[in-house]
This record gives C-alpha cells, sequence and structure tokens, in this order.
C-alpha cells in the first residue's frame, strides 16, 4: 500500500502531469466558452419555422423514394422524370437513413445537445487518448532515464511489483481522471444546452449510444496509455514511444498505405490500426474499395466492407497485451544502471 501511495504522489508530482491537467481545462474551457458565446436560446417561431421544414425535408424524401420506385415498376417512364433519382432507390429510402431531417438541422445559431453531444464526446475522447499516452510514456521512460527507478528498487527491490505497480497506478489515475473529466465535459454542455440552446430529445436510446460510445471510447484511452507505457519500457526513455508512434504513423499508416495504393491492394484499410481504432470508438467503420469489384462482374459486387468493434477489440488488446508482456520480460532482464 505505501508502494502505491507513493506511486500516486510521483504521478501527481510530474510537471508533465500538471502541464497536460492545465492544457486539457483550457481546451475544455475554450470549446465551452466558444459554444457559449455562438449559441442561443431558439424563439417559439425558429422553433416552429425548424420544424415546418424538416417535416417539407421528410416529404420531399419520401416522395423522390416514391418516384424511384415508380420509375423501376414502369409507372413513370425515365424520360418523365426531371429531376435526379438515382437507380438504387436504397439510397433516397427515409427508412434506411442513419437519422431523418429534424429541427435542429434548421436552426441557425442554436446548440443542441442532442445532436452535438456525439461529436464532442471524440473531441473529448482524443484528448484524453493523447493524454493517457504522453503521460504514460513519460512517466515510465524519465524515471529510466534519470535512474529513479533504480533507486525505488533500493526501497522494494522486487521489479515485478514495481513495473506491475507503476502500470495500475498510471491505469487508476487516467481512469479516476477520464470519469471526472466525461462527467464535467458532458455536464458542462448540457447546461449549456439548458441555458442557451435546446437539448434536444434525451430518450433512451440516446444515452444508450452515447454510454456505449464513452465505455468503447475509455477503453481506446486505456490501450493507448499502455501501449505508451510499454514502449517507454522497452525503450528505457520518453522520447521512445514517441518515435515509435511517429515511425508507426508515417512509415505505415503513409507510407505503406501509398504503396499498397499504388499496387492496387485491396481493403488497403483493414491492414491499418487507425481503422480498428475507429471501429472501437464509433462501434463499426464502413468502407469502400472499388477494386474488391474489378473481376468482371461488377454488377454483383459489393465493394463496401465493414470493421467492427469487437474484433478491434482483441486485436488492439492482443497488441497491448503483447507489448505489455514484452516490455516486463526486458524490464526483468536488463541491466538499469
Amino acid at each position: 500500500m505505501n508502494l502505491v501511495r507513493a506511486e500516486l504522489e510521483r504521478l501527481g508530482a510530474r510537471r508533465f502531469v500538471q502541464l497536460m491537467l492545465v492544457l486539457l481545462v483550457l481546451a475544455f474551457g475554450v470549446t465551452a466558452a466558444t459554444t457559449l458565446a455562438s449559441s442561443h436560446r431558439p424563439t417559439a417561431q425558429e422553433v416552429f419555422d425548424a420544424q415546418q421544414a424538416a417535416a417539407a425535408a421528410r416529404s420531399e424524401l419520401e416522395r423522390t423514394h416514391q418516384l424511384c420506385l415508380d420509375r423501376q415498376r414502369g409507372v413513370v417512364q425515365a424520360d418523365d422524370v426531371q429531376e435526379y433519382v438515382p437507380d438504387n432507390c436504397s439510397e433516397v429510402d427515409p427508412a434506411l437513413m442513419e437519422r431523418a431531417p429534424v429541427a435542429s438541422d434548421y436552426l441557425a445559431g442554436v446548440f443542441t445537445f442532442a445532436e452535438e453531444a456525439k461529436p464532442l464526446l471524440y473531441f473529448l475522447i482524443a484528448f484524453l487518448a493523447l493524454f493517457g499516452f504522453l503521460v504514460g510514456a513519460s512517466y515510465i521512460g524519465a524515471d529510466l532515464n534519470s535512474g529513479g527507478v533504480v533507486n525505488l528498487l533500493l526501497w522494494r527491490p522486487r521489479r515485478m511489483t514495481v513495473l506491475g505497480t507503476k502500470l495500475g497506478t498510471l491505469l487508476g489515475g487516467t481512469a479516476l481522471l477520464s470519469v471526472l473529466a466525461s462527467a464535467a465535459y458532458l455536464g458542462t454542455f448540457w447546461l449549456i444546452a439548458q441555458v442557451a440552446g435546446r437539448p434536444g430529445r434525451l430518450d433512451g436510446e440516446f444515452w444508450g449510444s452515447l454510454g456505449a460510445n464513452w465505455g468503447r471510447g475509455m477503453l481506446l484511452v486505456l490501450l493507448l496509455t499502455v501501449v505508451g507505457f510499454a514502449v517507454a519500457t522497452l525503450g528505457r526513455h520518453t522520447s521512445a514511444a514517441l518515435g515509435a508512434i511517429a515511425g508507426y504513423l508515417v512509415v505505415w499508416e503513409l507510407g505503406a498505405r501509398l504503396v499498397m495504393e499504388i499496387l492496387e491492394v485491396v481493403k488497403v484499410d483493414r491492414y491499418m490500426l487507425s481503422s480498428y481504432a475507429a471501429a472501437l470508438l464509433n462501434g463499426r467503420v464502413e468502407f469502400w474499395d472499388y477494386r474488391a469489384c474489378d473481376n468482371g462482374i461488377s454488377n454483383s459486387c459489393d465493394g463496401l466492407y465493414v470493421v467492427t468493434w469487437q474484433p478491434a477489440l482483441v486485436l488492439l488488446l492482443g497488441l497491448a497485451g503483447a507489448l505489455v508482456a514484452a516490455a516486463f520480460v526486458a524490464f526483468r532482464r536488463r541491466d538499469l544502471m
């Protein structure tokens, strides 16, 4: 217990952690202030006009869909159609659309929490993921580089216990901060919507979807925290983690992607970790690759392919687990002096 308390104090006392916390508060403060300044509470007339516009947009979609069906059945000749109608009627089927037009789409300068909560949550998770990776890398990297771990081992000469406690403390601190930041962040924007905007439709489906995104986002934050910690442990320096992530992005996500595009490799995105990170955060991501249909029978081919969060989680957990295992093995065997 004394070791855990000592590590918590060391983590909280690090200047880099304190700087990141200040930047976190500043980023959230600027976002909230900008939202508050650019939003207003709509009048009854504005809401009525927006509802009418949304109803008209939905009616137009239904009319276009019906026109498409009539053309396919031969009720209406193609030459008689004076507007664009897609060949595939599902493209304009209101029942198949992710979201039908709603009043908030036609309210200018009005913050609607139900519509903006998910993009705001993605911004929060992106910052927390960056926070976790950088803090995780610097927390162990600085100690290894400065000899702080050696001093700690003189007091508690058990390498696996020390490294495990460091990792556990880091994950616990990051998780606690993420929960508190999420509550404060989303709560602030909910209050802004009540005072200078519109809450929108906050039903059980909305909260369930937002909660699922938040939970998967927290998993992504913790996974990146572990990766930063593990790579810095293997490289014995904070810069090792920064170099590794930069090298991966440049060499693989950009360079290898470009090479595979030139070589016309099918479904390139399935080889990129960013695709699986996006799938974990969103629940699923869809990609389109025209090369998948370059087989002479393109009429019966669908170039759409999907990555869901379950295999993405398995892959990212496996990668993080392998890095942690390698870090513990290296820490146990290497000379720390």
